[in-house]
């Protein structure tokens, strides 16, 4: 029995994403920077020519509730505006799906976004 609830307590923590692996996919193969800026406050290099404006993740502005819990911002609707794409919820649609991310990839990107929050 200690064995499934070690193994059952052990899931969550899996699931929760590493922040450093994370920050390297928003810098490097996710150009997340670009829109969302380095710090993440939604002031990227090419912010200016999109409307609306990138989400800041700096100020934890999260707009879309991509699974209809009432609440916005969660963990499912950041990752599913990151493999979905934004336009698909009703967000921007400049805001590309990343499908080719992995599950894991992703969790490491959400990890990463709330570290971002001032």
């Amino acid at each position: 029995m200690s064995l499934v609830l070690g193994a059952l307590l052990a899931i969550p923590q899996a699931m929760a994403g590493d922040a450093a692996a994370g920050k390297a996919i928003y810098d490097g193969k996710g150009a997340c920077a670009s829109c969302h800026g380095p710090a993440g406050a939604g002031d990227g290099l090419a912010a200016a020519a999109l409307n609306p404006k990138p989400a800041s993740f700096a100020a934890g502005a999260f707009r879309l509730d991509t699974d209809g819990d009432g609440q916005t911002g969660t963990d499912t609707d950041l990752a599913n505006v990151i493999k979905n794409g934004g336009g698909k919820y009703g967000g921007n649609p400049a805001m590309p799906g990343r499908a080719d991310f992995s599950d894991a990839e992703i969790a490491n990107l959400v990890a990463y976004i709330h570290t971002l929050k001032k």
